[in-house]
């Protein structure tokens, strides 16, 4: 069949001339992608590691319809781990590129202080970013995104709306200060750098309990005077609400969501216990209580999947879900279960050859997973998380990879899937490619840091872990020591030797960097 060449100008003038908004769909073909980031979430609470006091199908769902990480490292706790992520840098760094302000001060709005006063005494020690500094947020702007995160904001422990839009965020809902987040029920959280009130809700403190079980602390958890609105409730709905307002059919812009949510971080606290989980016998009260709020986070991801596919944009959204950092016992009950640094007999740990374990502590959920140590330690089970990778068609289902990652890797994976240039003075590199089936960049190791000092694993497995209250190092092959019971560094003193020199120079050569970023009063 032949065309003459008037009409093959005419098509041509036709296809220069159609309308913007068909030329932005090609635009619009950058998937959406949410990130659900869960707090104090060991990854042994959930199905897919075999945990039987409870279910968690919708998250289980993301791991066995999409790629599990099996070596994927947060950090020691929440606010370290929440600046390496959007920065993209890891938190042995010293400095004030990751000054972290002390939580607190918004109890005082109202009470004393104004937000402007708030803001200016928070804004005096957090320094600002340098001009070419780049976020999380401002990669996925970058690339034509709009975003907006939603819950437990930035990396604290307080922050402003200042600081989220310098970060990149077009908009954000929830609590400017992590202690806040302490308690469900808050009198107020914070829009687009608004005070937002919430009726019915009273307590200055967001109705906080105690981490420690009594008839009385029994009486206030459920005393629900005072709490109306529970507080994972109201952000769902103000998320959710932000995917309906910024479908991409609406907009022509995919959306980037971060959702830093609070569960399953204590005190433990919840509006009521799950009906799975109300009649389970081999559970108390409480850990009914604390097993619930992960039964709510798990339903929560389940709300989300739903919404996408009532959007009808499912196929092209990338789910990711992780977490902050190990587990952490918010139920302790005398002679049953044990909290911080001693097991049911009240011994305390050396953490040198005797260390926390789920046998020892008597914690029936084996939330670490059955590895050594919990939240703040450099154990395996302080760092290592759960990391899911889903997207429907794109992402191969089923796939387990050993790759080793971290949650500062995630900045320029993100730049890589979104179609903008890496940042190489980050310490992340991109592993975009093993979600594809391709051959990543390999980084040689992850450091961390941690209330007990930093440390190093390799890719091929070896971990140094320093411990600074004894001066030592200790030298692990994790392949072969899931629970880091053999220290090799007897055996192994160049490895070692080697090993030491890079965990120095990573810490800047100051020890102290190695036990968390800097805490500034403010």
């Amino acid at each position: 069949m032949c065309f003459s060449k008037k009409f093959l100008v005419n098509i041509i003038l036709i296809l220069l001339t159609l309308p913007t908004s068909w030329a932005q769909k090609k635009e619009v073909q950058k998937p959406n992608i949410v990130l659900i980031y869960a707090d104090d979430m060991g990854r042994g609470m959930l199905g897919t590691y075999g945990q039987k006091m409870l279910t968690t199908p919708n998250i289980d769902k993301l791991a066995s319809e999409g790629l599990q990480f099996e070596r994927a490292y947060g950090a020691m706790y929440c606010a370290p781990a929440r600046a390496s992520l959007l920065t993209g840098m890891h938190d042995c760094h010293g400095g004030d590129a990751m000054t972290i302000v002390k939580a607190g001060i918004y109890k005082e709005l109202d009470n004393g202080l104004t937000l402007d006063e708030i803001k200016a005494k928070i804004h005096k020690v957090a320094l600002p970013a340098e001009k070419d500094e780049v976020f999380l947020g401002e990669i996925a702007q970058n690339a034509g995104y709009t975003t907006g995160q939603f819950g437990k904001l930035e990396w604290g422990f307080a922050t402003t709306p200042e600081r989220m839009e310098r970060h990149g965020w077009d908009h954000h809902f929830g609590y400017y200060d992590h202690l806040r987040c302490h308690g469900f029920y808050p009198p107020f959280l914070f829009e687009d750098g608004k005070k937002v009130e919430i009726p019915g809700n009273t307590h200055v403190d967001c109705a906080k309990t105690t981490e420690y079980d009594s008839p009385e602390n029994f009486k206030d958890r459920w005393n629900m005077k005072g709490k109306a609105v529970y507080s994972e409730h109201i952000i769902m709905e103000k998320m959710l609400g932000f995917m309906e307002a910024n479908h991409p059919r609406k907009t022509n812009k995919p959306f980037f969501i971060y959702f830093p949510t609070q569960l399953p971080h204590g005190p433990t606290m919840v509006p009521e216990v799950h009906p799975e989980l109300a009649y389970n016998p081999n559970l108390t009260q409480w850990e009914k209580e604390y097993a619930s709020m992960v039964k709510m986070l798990d339903d929560d991801v389940g709300r989300i999947y739903s919404k996408l596919e009532d959007m009808e944009i499912l196929d092209n959204t990338i789910i990711v879900f992780t977490s902050d950092n190990g587990h952490e016992i918010y139920y302790p009950e005398k002679g049953r279960t044990s909290k911080n640094n001693v097991n049911v007999k009240g011994e305390e740990f050396d953490n040198i050859t005797t260390r926390f374990n789920s046998r020892v502590a008597g914690d029936i959920f084996d939330g670490n997973d059955g590895m050594s140590g919990k939240k703040r330690d450099n154990w395996e089970g302080g760092v290592r998380v759960p990391l899911f990778w889903y997207w429907k068609d794109h992402i191969k289902a089923g796939t387990v990879s050993d790759q080793m990652v971290s949650n500062y890797d995630f900045l320029n994976t993100l730049a890589e899937i979104v179609g903008v240039p890496p940042r190489d003075e980050k310490d992340g590199v991109s592993y975009a490619q093993v979600l594809f089936g391709g051959t990543p960049k390999l980084r040689d190791y992850t450091v961390y840091s941690s209330k007990m000092g930093p440390a190093l694993v390799t890719q091929e497995g070896w971990k140094l872990r320093y411990f600074l209250k004894e001066d030592v190092f200790q030298l692990y092959y994790l392949p072969d020591d899931y629970e880091e019971v053999n220290d090799l560094a007897q055996e192994h003193p160049e490895k070692t030797k080697k090993l030491k020199a890079i965990l120095f120079k990573e810490c800047n050569e100051n020890w102290e960097n190695g036990i968390g970023p800097i805490q500034k009063k403010v």
